[in-house]
This record gives C-alpha cells, structure tokens and sequence, in this order.
C-alpha cells in the first residue's frame, strides 16, 4: 500500500493530500529512508512523521483497505 493512503486510513493524517505533501516535503520516513508519496509500506515496517516540533514513530502491524474507525487503531503501533 502506498505510503500516503496508509497515512489517511490509518487515521494519522486527515486527508491523503496533506499526507501526500507531507511525504513530498520529506517529513515522512520508512525504515530511516526518506519517503515519496508512492512508496510502498508493509507490514513491520518504522515509519517517523514529523509535525513540526513533534516527531511520531510507528510500527505497522496491519494492511486494511477500507478501515472504520473503531480498527484504524489497529494498523498501527507508537514507538517510543
């Protein structure tokens, strides 16, 4: 899956444009390598976003297509 959509369905980032910027401006890595927006994200995969200030670390433990909102949390873990 692509880096961006799984930005938006996870529920990270609201919408798949502003995670497609945010990969576009390098804000967005995976496995400690910058992203582009049509990167490819699996499973195990360390993902760090940076929002300002604030710097997030995840692990991905789930690929969903189409995840509601009660299993967007599940996609994913915090790091540190």
């Amino acid at each position: 899956m692509r880096i961006d959509k799984f930005l938006k369905n996870s529920r990270i980032i609201k919408r798949r444009t502003v995670a497609k910027e945010a990969c576009d401006t390098g804000r967005v890595l995976i496995n400690e390598n910058v992203a582009k927006a049509g990167s490819e994200v699996s499973v195990g995969d360390k993902i760090e976003i940076n929002f300002g200030n604030n710097t997030m670390k995840i692990e991905v433990l789930k690929i969903l297509e189409h995840a509601p909102k009660e299993k967007s949390s599940e996609m994913y873990k915090v790091v540190e």
